[in-house]
């Protein structure tokens, strides 16, 4: 058995056109790391691709299925619960659609594993603006609800909607995961938020984020309106609650 310290987390809907392809190429790295896929009823066949990519890889590559499109934060708090079960030092949270890099997991690991920080953050803005492919709209968007967020919460992290991480098992078991309310982009901002409430070491690891070639995103105007009232009530809450703290 090819046993591992870390799993990837990768929450899936409709990705028929990249899964197998993401799960190769996390498969491929010289560092060995296990897959969980939480899967939410893809209509699309996605779950019956993996089932399939488990008989390849029945030791590194797992599965929870949904009954349906839960949100974002719900799936990765799912994984996280299962990470924690099973033991695993170092969890992460990646997107099936490339447009998160697997050759950067590594270095995402290495911040926590070697320099002994608490959670790595592939960033967007740490060192300029690192985006490929992106419509000019998104940029903007993405780039300055960063600011905002900075701007209303006090935190230094300048890509706060960052889903590419990497965390130490004990921050998931200090962050009291059933207190996350938010679902979409508020969700990576409440994490971020909470982790450095907890007073966990943050590291932002520079990254670029390319847009994704296949595949429907699922970005909406939704999810931005829940990240831009979810930030003022996270502060607001803030004041009034009080945070564990890194032992």
């Amino acid at each position: 058995m090819q046993k591992s310290d870390s799993i990837v987390i990768i929450p899936t809907y409709n990705e028929k056109e990249n899964i197998e392809n993401i799960i190769r190429a996390v498969f491929g790295l010289d560092k060995v790391f296990h897959i969980l896929i939480i899967e939410d009823g893809s209509p699309d066949g996605t779950a019956a691709i993996v089932k399939e990519l488990q008989k390849e890889f029945p030791e590194r590559l797992f599965m929870v299925e949904r009954t349906g499109k839960l949100g974002l934060g719900t799936a990765y708090i799912c994984g996280f619960k299962w990470a924690i079960e099973h033991k695993y030092d170092y969890i992460f949270e990646m997107d099936a659609d490339f447009s998160h890099n697997p050759n950067d997991l590594p270095r995402l690991y290495n911040a926590c594993a070697q320099e002994g920080y608490d959670v790595a953050i592939g960033s967007r803005y740490v060192s300029g603006v690192n985006v490929v492919n992106w419509p000019m709209g998104r940029v903007l968007m993405s780039y300055f609800a960063s600011k905002y967020v900075q701007l209303v919460t006090g935190i230094s992290i300048k890509d706060t909607t960052a889903g590419f991480k990497c965390y130490r098992r004990q921050v998931l078991e200090t962050l009291e995961l059933d207190k996350v309310r938010f679902k979409g982009y508020a969700f990576q901002i409440e994490m971020k938020f909470t982790a450095y409430k907890c007073g966990f070491k943050i590291k932002e690891v520079p990254v670029i984020f390319v847009n994704r070639e296949l595949g429907t995103s699922k970005m909406n105007s939704s999810i931005f309106g829940e990240a831009f009232f979810g930030v003022m009530q996270l502060k607001w809450n803030s004041w009034f609650r009080k945070y564990p703290q890194k032992k």
